[in-house]
């Protein structure tokens, strides 16, 4: 077992990164019109590792590869598909120089998404075929595990069709599967659902990838004040290791709209009250920076004691992994 798997079992808080791709914009890199953040890879590969870097130095003890938007049919959108694989792995070298720079010993999550180039997964006329899909993610997720991250991060899963492909090519590496599910609320009802398909409940998504045995599942990409909410939906479901990395904003492919940011000391505020929950790994996701991730690291103890607070209140500790509760 590596440190972080010890860390996970053991139920440690972890501190993972912030939004790669907002931060990137924030500072000034260019976002593309089919691939968002993506494109700064082959374009900005400096800014990339400045990014990781100093969630690195916030604190992170996990940076993800700035990867969501870089998969191959992605990648072929803007004219890369041919070396898509080669900018994949280029994606862990950037993640490895920010560790050799900052000189921390943090581990690295490899991003995958289902998102279509353009962003409108939605769209018909953007999407490929299914077959194409498991390709395209299948030879992402190789590319990842080759170019030597340490776990697969599965980010952003909301339907039922296209996330269970994405799980299953990640866990073809060998390699641990996170599971990052996004969720909102539907206008009229209130109820959870997916983020982005409302007509699919957040209670499907779940039961369509818990039962493939991720590693580790995360609440993540979904505004703070539906996070509550989500984590309560899917305790029935999951009694294994659990994280958060909530959103603050809204998106407009290809911006992100930095409306409404909660505040790091807040977001704090919100971290114990999950805590107490049984969360043990904390992040953020688009909209949230370093100051974000900086607060979230100053925060440990108290976090660690709202942990303690739920296991003496005789809550199921969440560790190992692939925990389902039927």
């Amino acid at each position: 077992m590596t440190r972080l798997d010890d860390k996970i079992a053991a139920g440690d808080i972890i501190v993972i990164d912030g939004g790669m791709g907002t931060e990137l914009e924030r500072r000034g890199v260019p976002m593309h019109a089919q691939t968002w953040a993506g494109a700064a890879l082959v374009e900005y590969p400096d800014a990339v590792v400045d990014v990781h870097a100093d969630f690195i130095r916030a604190g992170a003890e996990v940076i993800i590869t700035n990867t969501f938007g870089a998969s191959p049919h992605m990648l072929s959108a803007m004219g890369h598909g041919e070396c898509a694989e080669a900018i994949i792995r280029g994606s862990v070298d950037l993640a490895k120089r920010a560790r050799d720079q900052v000189g921390r010993d943090v581990a690295i999550a490899g991003s995958i998404s289902t998102m279509a180039a353009g962003g409108d997964l939605t769209d018909p006329g953007n999407c490929h075929s299914d077959d194409e899909i498991a390709d395209s993610l299948g030879r992402m997720a190789r590319a990842l595990a080759d170019g030597g991250c340490d776990v697969i991060a599965l980010e952003m899963m909301r339907d039922t069709v296209r996330s269970p492909v994405a799980m299953l090519c990640a866990k073809e590496t060998g390699l641990p599967v996170w599971l990052g599910l996004a969720c909102t609320r539907e206008k009229d009802s209130g109820d959870l659902v997916a983020f982005d398909f409302p007509e699919n409940r957040f209670a499907d998504t779940v039961a369509a990838m818990v039962p493939l045995e991720p590693d580790l599942v995360s609440v993540m990409h979904s505004d703070v004040d539906v996070t509550d909410d989500a984590i309560d939906a899917l305790a029935p479901h999951w009694n294994g290791p659990l994280g958060v990395y909530p959103e603050a904003g809204y998106f407009e492919m290809p911006h992100w709209h930095f409306v409404d940011v909660i505040a790091p000391d807040a977001l704090v505020e919100r971290a114990r009250a999950w805590a107490g929950k049984g969360v043990t790994l904390f992040g953020g996701c688009c909209g949230l920076g370093p100051a974000h991730i900086a607060a979230l690291d100053g925060a440990r103890e108290s976090l660690e004691a709202s942990r303690r607070r739920d296991r003496r209140e005789g809550h199921v500790p969440r560790s190992g992994s692939g925990a389902l509760v039927c």
